[in-house]
C-alpha cells in the first residue's frame, strides 16, 4: 500500500468515526447511515470513478431519496412489501430521469422503510454528511491526493430503461416476499440490495468475481456483529473506537484480497442500528440473502451460463488464489 492510499484510507476512519462519534454522543441512531461508508471508500478511498454523478447532484439525490423514505414510513397505507416496491420505483425513477448511476440512492430510500424510521433527523444527517463527503473528495483532489475524475456528459454504464428495472423490480419483490412476511427482513437489506443491483447493471469488473464479493460481504457481517456484539455491548468499549477497530479489519480485508467492494463497508455497520436481540442471526441472514442475490444476478441477468469455461474459471476462483498458482506452462516458459 502507499503512503496517499494510507492516507485516504485514515481520512476514510475520521469520516466514519466522526459520524458514528456524533451519534453515540448525541444518542440518535438516525444519524448512522450505513450506506454514507460506501461512499467514502467509493468516493475518497477507491482513485476512479465508482459512480456517473455530479458533486451537487449526489446531495441533491441522497437527500430527497431520504427524505422520500421517512416519507412512506410516515404516509404510506400500504404493507411493507408495497412500500418496497415503491421506493425502488422511486429511486430507479431518480436515476432514469438524472441519468446518474449512484445506485447507493436505493438504500437512503430504504432503509428508512425496512427500519420504520421515522425522524427528520435521518434525511438532515444524510444531507450534512452528503456535502461533507464531496466536499473531502474535492479537497483530496486538490491536495493531490486523490485523481481528478472527470464527469462524463454521457448516461455512463448503467443500463437506464425500462425493461431492465422492471426485471430488476421483480426480482426483487420476488426474492423479498418471504423475508417480509416472516420478519427476517436483514435477508434484504438494503446494502444487499445494492449489491444486486449493482451486479445485474453494471459493466464493473467486480463481476468477473462473485464468490471474491460473496465471501468480503460475509467477512464484512461477521466483523460487524462481533464488534458490535462482542466490543461494545458486552465489553462496554465506546461505539467510536468499537467502529475504528471494526474498519481497519475490513480495510485490511481489502488490501489482502486486492479489490475493495463498497457495498461491504455498509453491511459492516447495520448491526450498529438493528435490535440488538437480533443482531447475532444478522450474519447468517447475509450469507443467504446475498447468495441468493448474487444467482439472481449471475444466472438471469449476465446469463452466466452461456460463458465460456475460462470466464466462469476466472469468476468463481478468486484472484487472491489464482494470484498464488503458478501454471505449468508458464514454469516451462519460464525455465526454457
Amino acid at each position: 500500500m502507499n503512503k496517499i492510499k494510507l492516507i485516504r484510507y485514515v481520512f476514510a476512519l475520521l469520516m466514519i468515526a466522526l459520524m458514528v462519534g456524533v451519534s453515540e454522543w448525541l444518542g440518535e441512531k438516525e444519524i448512522l447511515f450505513p450506506e454514507m461508508a460506501a461512499l467514502v471508500l467509493g468516493l475518497w478511498v477507491i482513485d476512479k470513478k465508482i459512480w456517473t454523478i455530479s458533486r451537487p447532484m449526489l446531495v441533491m439525490l441522497m437527500t430527497t431519496c431520504s427524505f422520500f423514505g421517512i416519507l412512506l414510513v410516515c404516509c404510506s397505507p400500504f404493507p411493507l412489501l408495497v412500500n418496497i416496491a415503491i421506493s425502488f420505483v422511486y429511486t430507479s425513477l431518480c436515476l432514469i430521469v438524472t441519468r446518474t448511476s449512484l445506485i447507493p440512492i436505493t438504500s437512503a430510500t430504504m432503509l428508512p422503510v425496512l427500519l420504520g424510521t421515522d425522524s427528520l433527523i435521518y434525511p438532515i444527517s444524510v444531507f450534512v454528511m452528503s456535502v461533507l463527503v464531496v466536499s473531502g473528495q474535492w479537497l483530496l483532489e486538490k491536495k493531490g491526493l486523490r485523481h481528478v475524475v472527470a464527469l462524463e456528459k454521457k448516461r455512463g454504464h448503467y443500463k437506464h430503461n425500462t425493461k431492465h428495472w422492471i426485471r430488476l423490480l421483480f426480482w426483487l419483490l420476488l426474492i423479498a416476499a418471504i423475508p417480509v412476511y416472516t420478519d427476517k427482513v436483514y435477508f434484504i437489506v438494503p446494502p444487499l440490495v445494492v449489491m444486486f443491483i449493482e451486479f445485474s447493471s453494471s459493466s464493473s469488473g467486480f463481476r468477473n468475481r462473485p464468490l471474491q464479493v460473496y465471501f468480503v460481504v460475509i467477512i464484512a457481517a461477521i466483523l460487524g456483529t462481533l464488534s458490535q456484539h462482542y466490543l461494545h455491548t458486552i465489553l462496554g468499549i465506546s461505539q467510536i473506537y468499537t467502529v475504528l477497530m471494526l474498519f481497519i479489519c475490513l480495510f485490511l480485508l481489502f488490501e489482502i484480497v486486492g479489490k475493495p467492494f463498497a457495498p461491504a463497508c455498509a453491511v459492516a455497520l447495520v448491526p450498529m442500528i438493528i435490535p440488538q436481540q437480533k443482531v447475532l442471526y444478522y450474519p447468517g441472514q447475509v450469507a443467504i440473502g446475498a447468495a441468493v442475490f448474487l444467482f439472481v444476478s449471475m444466472v438471469f441477468f449476465l446469463k452466466c451460463y452461456r460463458w465460456k469455461r475460462e470466464h466462469l474459471l476466472v469468476c468463481f476462483v478468486p484472484d487472491f488464489f489464482r494470484r498464488r498458482i503458478e501454471r505449468p506452462n508458464r514454469k516451462e516458459r519460464n525455465s526454457q
